[in-house]
């Protein structure tokens, strides 16, 4: 079961890679972790740097994918996207916070949703 999830999580994040590349980002890193947490993809979409998190469902019995990220989630990706952006020196870079939402279902082929800044840095975490 695991190993199954694990595996459609990576071709969930291959779909996403995919899906931004054709919208005009660059992949800079995949799977990107710290001790704060781990960021599925970092691109760039012409000046801004985009910490993305991939989300997939297999159904809609427990809603849509970009509602499975919740603030805790964001929290992890906004912390682990600082420490990024200290480590690279670029904290006066544009930065924002994309979603791919991969929708698969047993009769179709998955549904792919590009959500650009799906969610914001709040204050507390500025530095």
């Amino acid at each position: 079961m695991f190993k199954k999830h694990l595996e459609s999580g990576k071709s969930g994040e291959e779909l996403a890679a995919v899906l931004l590349r054709e919208n005009g980002y660059k992949i800079i890193a995949r799977n990107y972790k710290t001790k704060l947490g781990e960021i599925d993809i970092i691109a760039k979409d012409k000046d801004t740097l985009c910490f993305v998190e991939v989300k997939l469902r297999n159904s809609d019995k427990f809603g849509l994918p970009q509602e499975a990220v919740l603030k805790s989630k964001q929290l992890h990706i906004a912390k682990t996207a600082l420490s990024y952006l200290k480590e690279n020196n670029l904290l006066d870079a544009k930065a924002r916070f994309d979603v791919v939402a991969i929708n698969y279902s047993e009769k179709d082929k998955p549904c792919l949703d590009l959500i650009k800044d799906a969610f914001e840095l709040d204050e507390r975490y500025v530095i």
